[in-house]
């Protein structure tokens, strides 16, 4: 029996209280998500049961943290469809593994005069790094624009690919516009090409279907805060083949074999990966919120989402004066938006005062509001436990702002 979508909002104890006076309407959820009430006690639990550092103990703390830890392993793979638990490499989010993938990947791969494609969709963890790995490598940083509707141009991504390309990194889903990818064909485009692709999955994992098998990137990377776990929680997924290939990002214990004066060498996969003290705690709660994401049917969870944002986007366009950005083929979860003569830092500090939280600004993607020609958006963003009275709420607190300035 599937777990009620209906119900989920009374698992967040957060959400039962009042902001500024006012019920709180949680409207920033791809900046981070709200966790459940079985993730806080998850954490508590290990702290107040288990607490030891794992994999180097034998004693019975020790052992019992290990084996919760790397069940956790074993879970993200079964979320995600990977292939074997050597392909999961535990980091502190999305921005760690894409750090790890282009400063390990472009230390081997990348020499002066190649080419890295980014695309221009990307938020600022997906852009600089490989921006910074190419002025190392003395490499060339090229974007790939998006269009009018918030779409990236599949013909102009292949008219840039070239024999000197070496990786391609692109969102599955845009954090600012919500613009959905069409990633499987963007892979195959790569993949024809003999190019590896690394995609980001902070604003997917969550709220689409997720099977990396299908997906078939070489690299996929995501974060737990954004899918109802602790912050500080993330995930690499590579490919074995590649993973074997590229060298440690980080050294220090427990990612070594053997250490002398003249050599070391790595540990097995993907412990190679893994220097450190991990956050024992929190990826336990990051397997807490796999779990209660595994509750409900993903289908009936994600019919839930669109048919939200659909009466969310219908909401705001009847507000006059309001524009929403983008008009892609697909959307998710994400709604951003100005309205005339009003900046988006007031909207969003008047909102507040309503109890309303959404995100203003850029949004970690400057490239996106430069193309855009503006300073920044409001960006309401939606999870499981949202509802129509929230969205009800923001459209009437938005229209109480206008009457404020405007009066």
């Amino acid at each position: 029996m599937n777990k009620d979508i209906l119900t989920a909002r009374g698992d967040f104890p957060i959400l039962n209280q009042t902001v500024n006076d006012q019920p709180l309407v949680y409207l920033d959820n791809a900046a981070t998500t709200q966790k459940p009430q079985c993730v806080i006690d998850a954490i508590s639990r290990y702290y107040t049961t288990v607490n030891a550092n794992i994999h180097r103990g034998n004693h019975t703390l020790a052992v019992h943290a290990t084996e919760a830890y790397e069940n956790v392993r074993k879970k993200v793979a079964d979320y995600i469809n990977a292939s074997s638990t050597n392909e999961i490499v535990f980091t502190s989010g999305a921005t760690e593994s894409i750090n790890l993938v282009a400063h390990s990947f472009g230390e081997v791969f990348v020499k002066p005069g190649d080419e890295i494609l980014v695309s221009q969709l990307e938020h600022h963890s997906n852009y600089v790094p490989w921006q910074l790995m190419c002025q190392k490598q003395k490499a060339k940083f090229r974007v790939i624009p998006f269009d009018e509707k918030g779409e990236l141009d599949l013909e102009i991504l292949n008219s840039m690919i070239n024999d000197k390309t070496r990786i391609i990194a692109i969102n599955h889903v845009s954090n600012s516009l919500g613009t959905v990818n069409p990633i499987h064909e963007i892979v195959k485009i790569a993949h024809s090409a003999g190019i590896p692709i690394l995609v980001d999955g902070a604003q997917a994992v969550q709220h689409m279907p997720h099977d990396v098998q299908a997906i078939d990137a070489d690299f996929y990377a995501f974060s737990g805060h954004k899918m109802y776990a602790p912050m500080g929680t993330g995930i690499l997924y590579g490919k074995e083949s590649w993973l074997e290939k590229l060298p440690p990002y980080q050294s220090g214990g427990e990612m070594i074999n053997q250490v002398t004066p003249q050599e070391v060498t790595f540990n097995v996969l993907p412990y190679k990966f893994e220097a450190g003290t991990p956050n024992v705690a929190d990826v336990i709660g990051l397997g807490a919120a796999i779990d209660y994401l595994n509750l409900f049917d993903f289908k009936q969870l994600q019919a839930y989402e669109e048919d939200l944002l659909n009466y969310g986007l219908k909401l705001l366009k009847d507000i006059e004066g309001l524009k929403i950005y983008g008009n892609p083929k697909q959307r998710s979860a994400i709604i951003p938006f100005n309205v005339d003569g009003i900046q988006h830092y007031d909207m969003g500090i008047l909102l507040d005062a309503r109890g309303i939280a959404v995100r203003t600004g850029q949004h970690c993607t400057q490239p996106i509001m430069d193309a855009l020609h503006i300073s920044g958006t409001v960006r309401a963003s939606l999870a499981l436990y949202n509802t129509e009275e929230d969205l009800d709420a923001l459209a009437h607190g938005i229209r109480r702002v206008i009457r404020m300035i405007r009066r």
